[in-house]
């Protein structure tokens, strides 16, 4: 626990849902100017103490003060208004994509009846760019939402969150979609505030994240607080703690060779019309990493050898044929698969949907192939359904329970599970480690080495040391350039 007088402090706070336990007597304390890093396997209980604190849903049992006095907010609205600001994992639900950027940056104000003034169009643009300067967001403020990248309507939701001037900010995995340079735009936010005393609970499985901004690491595991850890942190002894046992380092790089007729190749491809063109080649079997910057083009590049981006020009080809596919559906009939990086945009359903359970999920790219006559075989998706939970460690509690009932990090390996279902050609895996703990991306890298041989695997992430986790060959790119820094950064990381 911190020496200060806490802002923050939650006792024995505990939650169940049904028969489970989510959260068992749970305490917390964050002071003035503290940033506490709250670490924890998916699934160990950190979403629950987020969205107790943020005024989600009430905790069963225990006790929140806020500044001394009784915390117990009924909603997020509530919780606001009291100074306790939440930028939640998952931001569909926050934002309205046919909006302005502006106006989303402005959607707590339009409630405000004491804010009159404020309904003027040059009014309301003038406090949007007074909310984006703060952290430095650059883009068309009369843009629609929905014409940004996910990192631009991250960083929008933040300019938004922080406009609040909260006293305690609650941050869930808020780098998860970021480039480097705009988590460190996000950083230099934070450090002002945290000089103006807000006292912040950072949730992130990135140790990049936790190493420049931690002040302390609190760790839950199985919804009980089992460490408290102070300067100096042992960020290898914690993700221990966390996780229960020691994550092994990544493996050594394997050397893949395979004739060149068998595997995946690009060559003078242009992905935008004015962009020079790239050219790289991947093995049956080789596990090959396309690391860039948030914006770069790596996304455009899976969409377009998933069939759902053009290619201007040049020449893609599969085990020595033209590849060219003219829809998603065309690359699923050929067993190329796609796993993009926004999940609930492109893989998963909500609960409104027939499909939002785990054995849907898995079943429904391939219900034609799975499923003759148009009748669904219940007893095979179950099946194939229970065969991918032991494969992927999904801590659920059976095939049929909803998608939306899991943590982030366990709904990510039912994403990850979905494109194991059948034997793929070419497998494509878009930011694949977003909102997944240590313990989860070594068990996950293990399971894609596994079942590499057979297929091109092809992994799209902004971090260099999550594609060495996995990865044979790391390929840096972006728009211009596409280069081979395996040798380099293999260096680097052993420096």
């Amino acid at each position: 626990m911190s020496l200060r007088t806490p802002v923050l402090e939650a006792r024995s706070l505990s939650k169940h849902f049904g028969p489970t336990i989510a959260l068992d007597r749970f305490d917390l304390s964050i002071a003035a100017g503290e940033v506490v890093a709250l670490m924890g396997a998916n699934g160990a209980g950190k979403s629950t103490i987020v969205k107790i604190l943020s005024g989600v849903y009430p905790g069963d049992s225990g006790s929140t003060t806020l500044h001394g006095k009784r915390y117990a907010p009924a909603s997020p609205q509530e919780a606001k208004a009291e100074g306790v600001a939440t930028m939640h994992q998952a931001i569909a639900d926050t934002v309205v994509p046919a909006l302005s950027v502006a106006d989303n940056l402005l959607l707590d104000r339009f409630n405000d009846s004491s804010a009159s003034w404020f309904a003027t169009p040059a009014a309301r643009l003038k406090e949007a760019r007074g909310i984006a300067a703060s952290i430095g967001l650059d883009t068309d403020l009369l843009a629609p939402l929905s014409s940004l990248s996910i990192a631009a309507r991250q960083l929008v939701t933040l300019a938004r969150v922080l406009a609040a001037k909260p006293s305690v900010l609650i941050l869930d995995e808020p780098t998860a979609s970021l480039s480097a340079a705009e988590a460190e735009r996000l950083f230099a936010a934070l450090d002002v505030l945290r000089e103006q005393g807000v006292a912040m609970l950072l949730v992130s499985h990135r140790l990049g994240d936790l190493k420049r901004m931690a002040d302390r690491v609190v760790i839950v595991r199985d919804g009980r607080m089992v460490a408290d850890l102070t300067p100096p942190l042992n960020f290898d002894a914690a993700i221990e703690t966390m996780i229960g046992r020691a994550v092994p380092k990544a493996q050594q790089r394997r050397s893949i060779r395979s004739p060149t007729h068998e595997g995946f190749s690009v060559k003078n491809l242009r992905l935008f019309p004015q962009s020079p063109p790239i050219a790289f080649d991947a093995a049956r079997g080789e596990i090959v990493a396309i690391a860039g910057p948030v914006g770069g083009g790596k996304s455009r590049l899976a969409r377009t050898i998933f069939g759902i981006e053009p290619v201007v020009s040049g020449e893609m080809t599969l085990d020595g044929h033209r590849w060219q596919p003219r829809s998603a559906s065309e690359a699923i009939r050929h067993g190329v698969f796609l796993a993009g990086e926004d999940r609930w945009g492109t893989s998963l359903f909500p609960d409104s949907v027939p499909f939002a359970s785990i054995d849907g999920t898995l079943s429904f790219p391939f219900l034609s192939r799975w499923f003759r006559g148009g009748w669904i075989d219940r007893a095979r998706e179950r099946r194939e359904a229970a065969l991918a939970i032991k494969h992927f460690s999904i801590r659920c509690n059976g095939p049929e329970d909803r998608v939306t009932s899991l943590s982030g990090g366990n709904q990510q390996k039912v994403v990850l599970a979905r494109w194991h279902a059948e034997p793929a050609r070419v497998l494509l895996l878009d930011e694949p480690f977003q909102g997944v703990d240590a313990g989860a991306r070594a068990d996950i890298a293990d399971t894609l080495r596994a079942s590499a041989p057979g297929r091109v695997t092809l992994i799209f992430v902004s971090s260099l040391e999550e594609a060495f986790e996995v990865a044979d060959r790391v390929l840096r790119f972006d728009r211009s350039t596409i280069e081979d820094v395996t040798d380099q950064v293999t260096e680097a990381l052993d420096a």
